[in-house]
């Protein structure tokens, strides 16, 4: 985790009320090695950063807002978020070489190592969408078959969608029917298909929805909850999620700290 000051390249609205932010660091300081900056720096997909959305404590609180994608050779960072409110409407008011205060990258992201397994699903659903792509990119490289499913509300909703679709097969709901199959994305899951893996990010009810589909099925999937956080280091407790006590005696974990990503048997949502 590292706190940096960070100058915005581009923010750009891509879809109804959806844009994306695109940072790099502001300066590196003349004693700093750039492979230990990169090494303190490199996101996980699944992680996500705290920003600071204005210089005054109005709003108090930083957004977190999860990795779109990330370059390695020049530390650039891009995330896609939602007007959900005033942080992040003042944080679509952030142009071109304007500096905002960056906390990252934090949490526990999605676990992507070499295995056996070939066939992978990925399950995506309206702002959930965009850490799923970071995470597709290190999936194909792995030389993974990954199939994507992805919902949105309506034909105006939707973005990277092309950008989807260079990783394999990819399947599109909305709930109006303006693209693609008319329903929910668990409606593209044909009975008889099965895959060795899921990722999934979205809506609680979608998530929830999945779980009560596989729970008593020989899968392994994982979960990126979406929450509303405080500190997002794990201090004020702000977020968290119920699970079994089996799993923690406590009865349940932090979704900054211990998640965002989890075992979809593993919360109760």
């Amino acid at each position: 985790m590292k706190q940096s000051l960070m100058k915005v390249l581009e923010n750009k609205e891509i879809a109804h009320q959806i844009y994306q932010i695109v940072i790099e660091p502001k300066t590196l300081q003349a004693n700093t090695n750039f492979e230990d900056f990169l090494n303190e720096w490199y996101p996980q997909p699944g992680q996500f950063f705290h920003i600071r959305v204005n210089d005054s404590n109005h709003p108090f609180l930083r957004r977190p807002i999860s990795v779109h994608d990330f370059d390695p050779n020049t530390l650039r960072i891009s995330m896609i978020y939602r007007v959900n409110g005033e942080g992040t409407k003042r944080l679509t008011q952030k142009t071109r070489g304007e500096i905002v205060d960056v906390l990252g990258p934090l949490g526990n992201g999605f676990l992507v190592s070499k295995t056996d397994k070939q066939q992978f699903l990925l399950i995506g659903g309206g702002i959930g969408i965009p850490p799923l792509y970071y995470l597709a990119k290190q999936l194909k490289h792995t030389g993974h078959q990954i199939t994507t499913l992805l919902g949105f509300q309506s034909k105006q909703d939707i973005f990277l969608l092309e950008q989807f679709s260079s990783f394999g097969e990819i399947r599109v709901a909305t709930m109006d029917g303006s693209l693609g199959s008319k329903g929910t994305v668990l409606d593209l899951i044909k009975e008889e298909e099965h895959w060795d893996l899921f990722y999934s990010c979205g809506p609680t009810a979608m998530m929830k929805a999945i779980q009560q589909k596989w729970m008593d099925k020989p899968i392994e999937g994982y979960l990126s909850l979406e929450e509303r956080m405080g500190c997002a280091i794990g201090a004020c407790y702000g977020c968290v999620v119920k699970v079994d006590q089996a799993v923690d005696l406590r009865g349940y974990k932090k979704v900054c700290a211990d998640g965002p990503v989890f075992s979809f048997r593993e919360v109760k949502l």
